[in-house]
């Protein structure tokens, strides 16, 4: 009964979470109605300045929008509210926060670049990834090298520069106009000696990677141009143009993405990569979006990790409707949606790969990690290559190819738009002989719909991941209170089914003793393997594990010579941290492997 009630304040939790709204306190951004330097946006700034003691802490004067701190004990409600009463105010919204679609909770596994290069585990990750989509094809039938190589922006938390892969293969962009160095702002774009890129956290040009998200979405990224762990590496097709807006938390804001996002476009960048998001609506951020679109750029965006539908329930930027903004939801090794993954049949596009992902991570070393996070990229990488071969294509057609040349699964029927996953191979190949589409339909950003704000909000991650969520406070008021109630029928019936006798046993069970990698919403963990049949596991682990809960598991077998992946639920859970894992929709080709491994162990008596 304990458990029950663990399992279902926990769920609780979670679906009042979802729909809380994080915001920077003391910070709005406001959009005016008139253009910038005419005589009534002069009149709003003095008078935000003299009458309503508001800071200007950055402007966008081409978009009419404005970025301002408050006076001192001014709440964002309260600015927001009287902000939307003055004539001049198209709106006016909180700055808010946004984080990356994955939670790193430290990397499962890293290697260093001697392990790489010596030992099978690159070959593995190639095999169970890019084999998949076809990177192979990319590698050695894309033409060569291109004249003005497509710049791929990375908004994220920054990269390790001096990682020898983006040494060697020379992949990272250069402002060829900024003199480094020298503290002059040489070109005039209003960052001074961004020579590779900016720290919109620190305002610098030091992309340092604090975190280690954004070297290892980079990694991917270039994986599609070639293969990153091969000795000695090629230079690049395509260059990475590192934007750091997400802190060493992972934790960004509205206005850094926004700035993030008009560096992109404004210095040369056809791809934007964007693997983080939150939950909050913002139409700030929407019109930054739609400014790619016009500027013929594609938009990729991480789906999210909170397991939720994006059709009912939108992750931004994931979810604006803009024609060039492509939503990719993340899948296992046999193409299954990863238990963690957003998904939405009429909001989400692709499946992508996304668990237990090889890549760059800092320090000359590499590392696995999971998440939507991980499955944007290759699409991202993607789009560039097909840059590579038509260097005139929009972005709005680029997202109509990879939405056409893909791999159908029955799996993914109903978990997004094209019921496929991404096929890099047949993408960039049909891209060789396309027919160029020099128009794109128009766009414009409906603001007819007025959002409230959530009251009592704090700053705080907007990601919907699971840890984020678990520490903030439900809005157990108002509507948040109504959805727990609705709810609540709903999951006693759920859990009570997932908690039937699970003592009926159908198949032969085996000792084993195999390490595990386990990803439980959107974590990482690590345990062993007890026992083993083809209904399911024993899994041993300190980890906190709730029943009925989903988990993705890659499972070493006996002799540590390879790994399957598989999804299950937990079943049954003890006291001294063993739980019982029922697998759910197997492939048959990973059963016969389990049987193979079972051959010689003992049974359980």
């Amino acid at each position: 009964m304990l458990k029950f009630a663990i399992s279902l304040s926990y769920l609780i939790l979670y679906v009042g979470a979802v729909h809380a709204q994080q915001y920077v306190p003391g910070e709005v951004i406001v959009k005016l109605k008139s253009e910038s330097g005419s005589s009534d946006s002069y009149a709003f700034l003095g008078k935000a300045h003299s009458d309503k003691e508001m800071a200007l802490k950055e402007s966008w004067g081409k978009m009419k929008m404005y970025h301002f701190a408050l006076k001192k004990g001014q709440t964002v409600e309260q600015a927001v509210a009287d902000l939307k009463k003055d004539p001049n105010v198209l709106y006016a919204e909180p700055n808010y926060i946004f984080s990356k679609t994955t939670e790193q909770v430290g990397m499962h596994e890293t290697f260093s670049a001697e392990q790489i290069q010596t030992a099978s585990v690159s070959a593995q990750n190639y095999q169970a990834t890019g084999a998949n989509i076809g990177v192979q094809t990319v590698w050695t039938s894309t033409s060569g090298m291109p004249a003005v190589k497509p710049v791929v922006a990375v908004i994220d938390t920054g990269l390790d520069t001096t990682h020898y892969v983006f040494q060697d293969s020379q992949a990272i962009w250069t402002n060829d106009d900024e003199i480094p160095g020298n503290g002059i702002d040489d070109d005039g774009n209003g960052y001074v000696d961004d020579r590779h890129g900016w720290n919109f956290v620190d305002n610098s040009p030091t992309m340092y990677d604090d975190d280690g998200h954004g070297t290892h979405v980079s990694g991917i990224i270039l994986s599609i141009d070639q293969n990153i762990y091969a000795t000695p590496l090629r230079e690049s097709r395509i260059k990475i143009m590192p934007l750091k807006f997400l802190n060493g938390n992972g934790v960004g804001t509205t206005s850094n993405a926004i700035r993030a996002i008009y560096y992109a476009v404004n210095n040369g960048a056809t791809v934007l990569n964007n693997s983080w998001g939150g939950t909050s609506y913002s139409a700030a951020l929407h019109e930054a979006v739609a400014f790619t679109y016009n500027s013929k750029a594609i938009f990729v965006a991480a789906a999210g990790n909170s397991g939720m539908n994006n059709d009912s329930t939108p992750m931004y930027p994931a979810s604006y409707d803009v024609p060039n903004v492509i939503s990719i939801l993340a899948t296992t090794d046999y193409d299954y949606k990863a238990s963690f993954s957003n998904f939405g049949a009429q909001t989400v596009d692709l499946g992508s790969p996304g668990v237990f992902i090889l890549s760059t991570v800092p320090n000359d070393a590499f590392g696995t990690s999971s998440g939507t996070s991980m499955a944007a990229p290759f699409v991202a990488g993607t789009a560039a290559q097909i840059k590579v071969e038509a260097p005139t294509m929009l972005g709005y057609q680029m997202k109509t190819i990879l939405k056409q040349q893909y791999t159908a699964v029955s799996q993914l029927n109903g978990q997004v738009e094209t019921s496929g996953r991404l096929n890099s191979g047949l993408a960039v190949n049909f891209a060789k002989t396309a027919a160029i589409d020099t128009n794109q339909p128009g766009y414009t950003v409906n603001y007819s719909a007025d959002r409230d704000l959530a009251s009592n909000v704090a700053g705080g991650g907007g990601c919907g991941t699971v840890r984020a969520l678990a520490e903030k406070t439900p809005p157990w008021g108002g509507a948040g209170a109504v959805v727990v109630l609705l709810l609540a029928p709903i999951v006693v019936l759920v859990i009570m089914r997932l908690r039937a006798p699970a003592n009926r046993r159908k198949h032969e069970r085996f000792k084993i003793h195999s390490d595990v990698r386990l990803m439980v919403g959107d974590k990482e963990m690590v345990g062993s393997i007890s026992s083993i049949s083809l209904g399911g596991v024993q899994v041993n682990t300190s980890a906190l594990m709730q029943d009925g809960g989903l988990v993705t598991m890659a499972i070493a077998s006996p002799d540590g010579s390879e790994r399957i992946e598989v999804s299950g639920r937990v079943v049954w859970s003890e006291a001294n941290k063993a739980y019982g894992v029922q697998f759910a929709q197997t492939p048959q080709s990973v059963l016969s492997r389990i049987a193979d491994w079972t051959r010689g162990l003992q049974k359980v008596s």
